[in-house]
């Protein structure tokens, strides 16, 4: 199972600050590719808190 995050489409934002922000958040390994984040196990509920606590728009699928 993993998580992925994606639709960070701004090149302003650092890709690689908000994974490991994120992979910290969760306590999981995890990747970037290209402009889409990748951790390993179900954090759906924990990536959107996080992000939305940093400002982000959320939509959970």
């Amino acid at each position: 199972m993993v998580t992925i995050v994606e639709g960070i489409d701004d090149s302003a934002i650092d890709i690689g600050k908000l994974a490991k922000l994120l992979k910290g958040a969760c306590a999981s390994g995890g990747t970037v590719k290209g402009r889409t984040i990748e951790l390993q196990g179900e954090h759906k509920k924990r990536v959107a808190k996080v992000l939305k606590q940093n400002g982000y728009q959320v939509e959970v699928r």
